[in-house]
């Protein structure tokens, strides 16, 4: 993706369902979960790089020995940092007079982190907040263990406004209006509840304190608890968290908005953001490793019993396509699959705009992300001059000569590596977009390779807000000389804000949204932003369910086509000389493509959640108001 956007977070947990003494004698090791989970972690770096945490539990420890460890960084390479503190915890404690590293229990009770139950986590701050508070996991503390909660997930909320309201009705005092907090103490508060309700029978069954402690790990409902807890979310979510004595859990938001994945065995449960990841980690195949259906969770009870369980109701499944796109790594077997066929039914656009001249184009991507997808539009590209060559040699058949038939077959589809990203130059810009000159050497291109009568096609994954498209990409592209330009996005236009996670809040900010207003504008007809304004007020107060997308109305004029050729202009700037062509997906190819991930919210407006109308109407809002503010 050009343009640069925060998104995502990725979540890594492992449970250990063996003593360590048993993972010594066969791996070798008593960090065997450590180890794994550092390779969980950095294996999904590309979903966070604001911020990483990571907490451990320890089992059946006694009073007065630490149980819970936990360490967060916002450092400029995170993952690194928390396991260079933890690697150095462990030096220092494996080191001293008093070690006895072949002995795994002393080993278990006096070094940090050497636990059976593992959570991590990897960050990108969508809200813009990049400080040490709020990097996952959360951690409530309470002297009783059953009470410890530990919480980190891949979430936003869209209604958290209301949520914190709740909290307070019930009398706690959250210390932050944030949707961790809100979440965290809300599980906490049911938790709370069911501990009490617990002791208080037991105590009626003749439990004294201290025996009635172990009775309540067994007893204790965490189901129950997460079905409570979730009953007023609105939101995209894959949330983990870790109870003091050694429960654990998972749970998916019903319309499986955000991804979650498992896989279990008789030694360990796993739980990631992405497949490949625990495929690579756990060396297992693909069919190994299940996804966790939308509005159930994975738990697993301090004895190690894990089940699947329904906790929420499912919606209709609208699984993020931008995971299948974009955020996700590419080496899942299916996503692979889904970008080259991105780029393939892309080609037919791309064909009619070069007027199916392959001889005289140049096909390349941005990268390095939409590679992928670049490989599917190539071998579309073959495709057509496959169909080329075989007319041609019909055409000829009565006086084709060796040599003709030779020069026919030898054409080939022309594709080079042209542009090249300087990523320490984008680092050191990112904060002052206002640097134009700097902005446009973000990307450097190959020179030599394109003729003045040559197209130049250049894949992208997506374009958000254009602005890299704009000030650097299509500069430089244009220094080569070629006739005409035509940058292609794999993904449709985007044109309403994300509430789920991914940081596109804002409505100004998309370039779509800008095209259709400039398109209102040259058919006098911008007075419908005035109406929509009203409509979108007009709602606020109103139940989430009773609210409806009025933003719609503001491209229902247009044609993609037309809103395309729009973003072309404003992406063109006066000194360019070649011809510019934006080219989008459109939205039922990106089906085609990706028929199990259909959340589309992005490019449709079709919400999956009732909070999701209310966001993009107050998103709305705020552009004609002018106020800078996030609409959730």
């Amino acid at each position: 993706m050009s343009d640069a956007i925060k998104h995502e977070c990725g979540i890594a947990f492992v449970r250990l369902l063996k003593p360590l003494e048993y993972y010594k004698e066969k791996y070798g090791t008593a960090f065997y979960g450590l180890n794994k989970m550092y390779l969980l972690m950095e294996k999904q770096h590309n979903r966070g790089q604001d911020g990483a945490g990571l907490a451990s539990i320890k089992l059946n420890m006694q009073p007065g020995q630490r149980y819970i460890s936990r360490v967060r960084s916002n450092e400029a390479t995170p993952i690194q940092d928390i396991f260079k503190k933890i690697n150095g915890s462990i030096n220092e404690k494996m080191t001293s007079a008093e070690a006895k590293a072949d002995d795994v229990q002393w080993v278990k009770e006096n070094v940090s982190y050497v636990g059976e139950v593992f959570l991590g986590h990897v960050r990108y701050g969508t809200h813009g907040k990049n400080s040490l508070e709020s990097v996952h996991p959360f951690l409530r503390q309470n002297n009783w263990m059953h009470r410890n909660l530990i919480v980190a997930g891949n979430f936003n909320m869209t209604n958290n406004n209301v949520l914190f309201d709740n909290l307070v009705k019930l009398g706690q005092h959250p210390k932050e209006n944030v949707d961790t907090v809100t979440v965290m103490e809300k599980i906490g508060h049911f938790l709370d509840g069911e501990v009490s309700k617990l002791y208080k029978k037991l105590k009626k069954e003749g439990y004294s304190k201290v025996t009635a402690s172990p009775e309540i790990v067994k007893r204790l409902n965490v189901a129950k608890i997460l079905k409570k807890a979730s009953k007023r979310w609105d939101g995209g979510y894959a949330m983990a968290g870790m109870l003091g004595h050694g429960d654990a859990f998972v749970l998916r938001d019903p319309a499986g908005i955000r991804p979650a994945y498992y896989y279990q065995d008789d030694e360990v449960v796993v739980v990631a953001s992405e497949r490949p990841v625990i495929q690579t980690v756990f060396n297992v195949p693909i069919e190994a490793v299940q996804e966790l259906e939308p509005g159930k969770a994975i738990i697993t009870k301090k004895d190690g019993q894990t089940s699947i369980e329904s906790i929420i109701e499912p919606l209709e499944r609208k699984a993020c396509s931008f995971e299948r796109i974009y955020f996700s790594r590419g080496s899942d077997a299916k996503i692979y699959q889904e970008r080259k066929e991105l780029g393939r039914l892309v080609m037919p656009q791309v064909l009619k705009e070069i007027n199916h001249d392959t001889k005289n184009s140049v096909f390349s991507f941005i990268p390095n992300t939409a590679e992928t997808s670049f490989y599917g539009l190539v071998e579309a590209a073959q495709d057509e001059l496959n169909k080329q060559k075989g007319d041609q040699i019909l055409a000829e058949k009565e006086n084709l000569s060796d040599e003709r038939l030779i020069e026919i077959l030898s054409s080939k589809i022309r594709t080079e590596k042209i542009a090249i990203k300087d990523a320490k130059l984008r680092t050191f810009i990112t904060e002052d977009s206002s640097r134009d000159d700097l902005v446009a050497h973000v990307y450097d291109v190959t020179y030599g390779v394109v003729r003045k009568e040559d197209n130049l096609v250049i894949i992208d994954d997506s374009i958000v807000r254009g602005t890299t498209l704009k000030k650097s990409i299509i500069k430089m592209m244009d220094r080569l000389k070629p006739k005409k330009i035509v940058v292609v996005s794999s993904a449709p236009q985007i044109r309403f804000p994300d509430c789920y996670g991914i940081d596109m809040a804002k409505m100004e900010g998309l370039i779509a949204f800008k095209a259709a207003l400039e398109l209102l504008k040259d058919n006098d007809n911008y007075g419908l932003v005035d109406e929509v304004y009203k409509k979108c007020k007009a709602q606020e107060g109103l139940e989430d369910a009773q609210v409806v997308n009025h933003v719609n109305e503001i491209y229902a004029g247009f044609t993609d086509q037309q809103i395309s050729d729009k973003i072309s202009e404003l992406l063109t700037e006066e000194d360019v000389e070649a011809e510019v062509k934006i080219i989008y997906q459109t939205v039922d190819n990106l089906h085609k493509a990706c028929p199990d991930n259909l959340g589309d919210w992005y490019f449709t407006g079709d919400y999956p959640t009732a909070g999701g109308n209310r966001v993009v109407n107050k998103a709305f809002i705020n552009f004609y108001e002018g106020n800078d503010a996030r609409a959730y």
